[in-house]
């Protein structure tokens, strides 16, 4: 295939990319927009193998089965609660792919560019190889909390900014004195830089607690996609440069549209997310709870029986269970008796953007039920019954009503409106937030304790 027949492959596959992501936007067309992505990856790869510059087919062929049966082992094997840490650790190879291909280009010794080609491709690298390392280990770090290795509280350091600051300094520093020094003294300092950033993608993410990963998994999207540009402009190819900035733009939205959604400001998240300790003012709070009153299976159902409007309110403890197949069926069942049945999904529900909007697309339920937190939270008060169903740290009223509560200024889902709220959950633990809910002791609330699939089929068998 000669350059030309590259260049205009590689056009068709941007513009597939970019139908890829439009059709992403909206849960009707989310699955055109995968096939339109894959259509895109398949085309761009076959191209690039066919291209002139690619002469190893040996390596790359052993290299591809052995990527692609990893790949395909891990996607028939993981589960959908998976999904957040699975998107993680792909972050991650992104972010070192990009490292060792800065590392193969600045020691490429064919490479022969001098002057200010040579200093530009040298910036090129040395960005690359510090974006590519920090998103390397800050998406480690972010799979281990997902997963529950680490813990989801942030690590709050003594002087913490200082130390962000001071890495990113010395990085700096470190960069217009690679760009004057010859090819072995450069290597030692990309060396040193990379330990740096390092250092830093690890304490970035330490730092976000748990509330805030939904952010964190967006953000790493976008520096993946940035990782991969600057991968692009060292290997000179033009589609990988379209990529990473379509990934690093698009993730870069993201993280602002859940940032607002959780009233929040990109920079405080960096510096320090939810989770932290709660204050003596919090803690007084906590005292002074009532008593959460349990319900039955069988009482939940007639509430629903005798209900017109009902709300759902999924949350990762739905995932966990499994539940979302029998919530499903909850929903057909209600709405064949006449109850008019509604989904409410926050933002950052799940462990990822748009986590439980998948589970449910999974579980066949209508796209035109599952309505965002600012369509329905004004409704709210009109609803008979709402049901919670593995949500914690999204429909917490502590947020609005405590000022001294770690997630205070939240935008949460104001279920307690309602008439009346069924919260199923297998206990009274705190969510992932770290967080007391006052909301589990409120008179119109009632808690239908147990694994959430059990209480949903509990439900439908009353039914």
């Amino acid at each position: 295939m000669n350059q030309g027949m590259v260049t205009a492959a590689y056009i068709i596959a941007a513009i597939l990319f970019i139908l890829s992501l439009a059709g992403l936007s909206k849960q009707e067309t989310a699955r055109r927009g995968n096939v339109f992505g894959i259509a895109g990856m398949a085309i761009a790869v076959l191209a690039t193998i066919l291209s002139p510059n690619v002469t190893s087919y040996g390596w790359l062929i052993v290299m591809m089965v052995i990527g692609g049966g990893i790949g395909a082992y891990l996607a028939a094997r993981v589960q959908m609660t998976q999904m957040p840490e699975l998107v993680a650790i792909l972050h991650s190879f992104v972010g070192l792919a990009a490292v060792l291909v800065g590392f193969a280009s600045y020691l490429d010794p064919d490479s022969h560019l001098e002057g200010a080609a040579g200093t530009i491709h040298n910036v090129e690298i040395y960005l690359g190889i510090l974006i590519g390392a920090l998103t390397f280990t800050g998406s480690v770090v972010a799979f281990g909390k997902l997963n529950g290795k680490i813990g989801s509280k942030p690590l709050m350091l003594p002087h913490r900014h200082l130390l962000n600051i001071g890495i990113g300094v010395v990085c700096l520093i470190l960069m217009f004195i690679f760009l004057g020094a010859g090819k072995g003294a450069g290597a030692a300092i990309l060396v040193l830089m990379t330990l740096l950033a390092f250092a830093f993608g690890v304490h970035m993410v330490m730092a976000i607690g748990g509330a805030d990963m939904p952010v964190v998994i967006s953000m790493l999207n976008s520096y993946s996609g940035w990782a991969a540009a600057a991968t692009g402009f060292m290997l000179s190819n033009d589609l990988l440069i379209v990529v990473g900035a379509l990934v690093g733009s698009s993730g870069a939205i993201l993280s602002y549209i859940m940032c607002r959604a959780m009233n929040r400001k990109f920079l405080s998240v960096i510096m320090g997310g939810f989770g932290n300790a709660p204050t003596s003012a919090g803690a007084d709070e906590d005292e002074e709870q009532g008593e959460a009153v349990p319900i039955s299976a069988d009482e939940v159902a007639q509430l629903c029986k005798d209900a017109e409007s009902v709300v759902i309110v999924p949350g990762y403890g739905m995932a966990v269970a499994h539940a979302q197949h029998p919530v499903s069926e909850l929903t057909t069942q209600l709405r064949k008796a006449g109850v008019d049945v509604k989904f409410a999904i926050h933002p950052v529900a799940g462990r990822m953007p748009g986590h439980m909007n998948v589970l449910l697309a999974e579980a066949n339920v209508p796209y035109d039920l599952v309505l965002e937190m600012d369509e329905i939270n004004d409704d709210l008060g009109d609803v008979d019954v709402v049901i919670v169903i593995g949500a914690n740290d999204i429909v917490n009223p502590s947020a609005l009503d405590n000022p001294n509560s770690p997630i205070a200024g939240m935008p949460v889902l104001e279920v307690w409106n309602a008439k009346q709220v069924i919260v199923s959950k297998r206990g009274m633990a705190t969510g992932y937030a770290g967080v007391e809910n006052p909301l589990f002791f409120k008179e119109n609330t009632r808690m239908l304790f147990g694994d959430a699939k059990d209480s949903v089929n509990a439900v439908l068998g009353a039914l």
